[in-house]
């Protein structure tokens, strides 16, 4: 059965960005810092147009991130562009002509727009109308296959309190953040969680969980 999930690293403080995000640190302030491990990886550089790279324990992780995807949800935040109205010259993603989701993405917004259509077989729909709706447009959009949730925090701590996640792995990186975005914050103790898996890797350990129900 099709599925709902996420994978988002973290430091080991429990931040998934830095403090004081912006174009320059999209991530906050050393939140960079929580993705070093899958960057010289052949399974995140092969979909990101790169050559070459290392194969690891966290190689078969990243590969069952992308694997069995059919749609993509992600916040404003993620998307970027700033708050607020999209403007005359609205911004058009961090990921250039021919970004890796390949799939229809679903990003949640205050501000209406028209969907921008990339290369590849992205297309980002602007979804105002609330967590339930962009699951249900994702849904469908992925037909058999599972919907993936980008981020960021915010939006993945909405589709926990909604009920609509079934699994997500927390790739913990041992870096101290000190401050940022709380990655489980504003969830009740109504979320229960069964351990799935558990794999170490170079400079990560990913923890895998299912949300019971």
């Amino acid at each position: 059965m099709a599925s709902l999930r996420f994978d988002i690293a973290v430091s080991l403080d429990g931040f998934s960005a830095g403090p004081n995000p912006s174009e320059e640190h999209p991530l906050g302030e050393g939140g960079m810092q929580l993705h070093e491990w899958a960057f010289e990886l052949a399974a995140w550089r092969e979909p990101h147009g790169k050559d070459g790279g290392e194969v690891n324990a966290s190689t078969p992780v990243v590969e069952a991130m992308r694997a069995n995807v059919g749609a993509v949800v992600m916040g404003r935040e993620m998307f970027g562009g700033g708050p607020g109205p999209w403007g005359e010259d609205p911004w058009d993603g961090w990921w250039g002509d021919d970004p890796p989701f390949h799939t229809p993405v679903f990003v949640l917004t205050h501000h209406a727009r028209e969907p921008l259509q990339k290369d590849g077989g992205t297309t980002f729909h602007f979804v105002t109308d609330g967590v339930q709706s962009a699951f249900e447009q994702a849904r469908k959009a992925a037909g058999d296959h599972d919907v993936s949730l980008a981020g960021g925090a915010d939006v993945a701590q909405q589709f926990l309190a909604a009920g609509l996640v079934d699994e997500f792995t927390l790739s913990v990186v041992p870096v101290l953040l000190g401050s940022g975005t709380r990655m489980l914050d504003n969830l009740g103790a109504d979320v229960r969680l069964a351990q799935a898996d558990v794999v170490a890797a170079p400079g990560v350990t990913h923890l895998k969980y299912r949300v019971e129900r």
